[in-house]
């Protein structure tokens, strides 16, 4: 199988070098490193080329590398149902940087896209209805960044007096905040009945 993949990913290297910054096969499934301002080109390639005919779109997703210059991933996973194979593409970009959005070549990129943009912030150029998809239209934040608070940053609860939903900044009462690293998934200091050689 990775034989067929390579050779796949090479019919793809030599069609479409401008497109591409090298491919692997991993995890069972050929992935492709693309650039981002040729990302359309190379999806179009894999929609309509014989030897692709990757028709389906299965994922679209983010990752978060908040040490990275381009802290995003945008992650493609394609399916070929004819050629019974699988394609990962992955691209950089960062929090100001449009990626254009492939909803034009698969319609179902929609909410993918939709839901990076909630939850990471990640922007597509050329998309037809990009908000908010899972969180609130008010939401303050992207919940799925890795520097994004644990807590968040409002609560909202429902109100009798105003018979309303309210946003407030969230308030932690101090004692959650001093953390003793007393864990019980750390274990205990003493021995429980049974456990007398597991401990030496």
């Amino acid at each position: 199988m990775s034989e067929v993949l390579k050779d796949l990913g090479e019919h793809i290297a030599a069609k479409m070098p401008q497109a591409l910054n090298g491919f692997s096969v991993a995890f069972g499934e050929l992935e492709l490193s693309a650039k981002r301002e040729e990302i359309l080109t190379l999806l179009q390639f894999l929609h309509d080329d014989t030897q692709c005919l990757f028709i389906n779109l299965t994922d679209l997703a983010g990752v978060d590398y908040p040490g990275r210059d381009q802290r995003f991933e945008v992650v493609y996973h394609l399916l070929s149902p004819v050629r019974n194979n699988r394609v990962r593409i992955k691209i950089l970009t960062d929090e100001e940087t449009l990626v254009p959005s492939a909803t034009d070549i698969f319609p179902g990129a929609d909410w993918y896209e939709r839901e990076a943009y909630d939850m990471f912030g990640i922007l597509f150029s050329g998309h037809p209805d990009l908000r908010r998809l899972l969180t609130d239209y008010g939401f303050d934040g992207y919940p799925l960044r890795k520097d994004f608070p644990v807590s968040g940053y409002v609560e909202l609860r429902y109100d009798e007096e105003q018979k309303n939903v309210v946003y407030e900044p969230v308030k932690l009462t101090q004692e959650f905040r001093t953390f003793d690293n007393l864990s019980p998934w750390e274990g205990t200091d003493y021995v429980l009945r049974g456990d007398e050689k597991a401990k030496s």
